[in-house]
C-alpha cells in the first residue's frame, strides 16, 4: 500500500461476493456474503457504518486482474473480516434481503 492508504483497509467487491470461492478472494462465509456487490453499495454501507469510504473505481483486484472491479478504502478500526461482514450485513439491509 502507498502512504495515502496508511490507516485504511481495502475492501474489494470479491471479499463479500457470494459467487466467488475463497480461492477467488471471498473472505467471509457464503452465508454472510451477498450476490453481486457493487462499489456504490459498498460505499453507501461503509458510510452508514461511519467508516469514511473512499472509492477507487479504476483499480483491479490482483486475483482477477482482467476485471475492472474497483475497491473501497475504509477506516481501519477492526479486523478486515469483521469490517467486511458488517458491510455485507448493511448492504443486505439496504437491499431488503433476509
Amino acid at each position: 500500500m502507498l502512504m495515502k492508504d496508511k490507516g485504511k483497509l481495502v475492501i474489494w467487491p470479491s471479499y463479500i461476493d457470494k459467487s466467488k470461492s475463497r480461492s477467488k478472494g471471498r473472505i467471509i462465509s457464503k452465508k454472510k456474503s451477498i450476490k453481486d456487490p457493487q462499489l456504490t453499495e459498498i460505499e453507501t454501507a461503509a458510510a452508514k457504518l461511519d467508516l469514511h469510504p473512499e472509492v477507487e473505481a479504476d483499480k483491479r483486484y490482483p486475483k482477477s486482474w482482467w476485471e475492472m472491479s474497483g475497491r473501497v478504502l475504509v477506516e481501519n478500526i477492526e479486523p478486515k473480516t469483521v469490517t467486511a461482514r458488517k458491510i455485507a450485513d448493511t448492504i443486505r439491509k439496504i437491499r431488503g434481503d433476509k
